[in-house]
């Protein structure tokens, strides 16, 4: 019985059994990813294949269509906070999905990343599952670009990329 059990320590739950199996604990949310055990926490670097390196070059090409240069953090940074600001500003029937929009800006983070220090695109899994990275190095290095971006996305944090980007490429470059 754990501390804050609201179970009695002699009672007895009819679904004990049920819940002792590979279901995802009572509440947990289903869309996330399922921690496995059976995967070591440090992570595993593989080479992207053919289909995230379409996600890429399709976020790419969104980002050079609407004039951002991947190459300048100014660019980058005021692109992520006019589009955070536009899509705080329309109405849910008519904006763009928030996934779309952070990919976007998570792909630009993880090239700049990519075109200016050691790390490449990867596809880095650990416990907690599968992720699109920028990594490399040999100290295993590994960015997730749309934890970063989502992070902020969801606590409408603005002005904050090129002041951490730019942390990490001055910390790849003192390597």
């Amino acid at each position: 019985m754990s501390w804050f059990s609201r179970k009695d320590k002699d009672a007895v739950d009819d679904h004990d059994e049920e819940r002792s199996g590979s279901a995802a604990p009572e509440g947990a949310d289903p869309d996330l990813p399922e921690y496995d055990p059976g995967v070591p926490l440090r992570p595993r670097i593989n080479l992207v294949r053919d289909e995230e390196r379409q996600r890429i070059d399709a976020g790419l090409a969104a980002l050079a269509a609407e004039g951002v240069d991947v190459d300048n953090l100014a660019s980058l940074g005021a692109a992520y906070d006019a589009a955070l600001a536009a899509w705080h500003a329309t109405s849910k029937r008519h904006r763009e999905e928030d996934a779309v929009v952070t990919e976007r800006f998570a792909i630009g983070i993880g090239e700049h990343l990519a075109r200016h220090t050691d790390l490449h695109w990867s596809l880095v899994r650990d416990a907690f599952g599968t992720d699109l990275a920028v990594a490399g190095g040999r100290d295993e290095f590994v960015v997730v670009p749309a934890n970063l971006v989502t992070a902020r996305w969801f606590n409408i944090e603005s002005g904050w990329l090129p002041g951490v980007v730019g942390h990490l490429v001055r910390v790849r470059a003192s390597r």
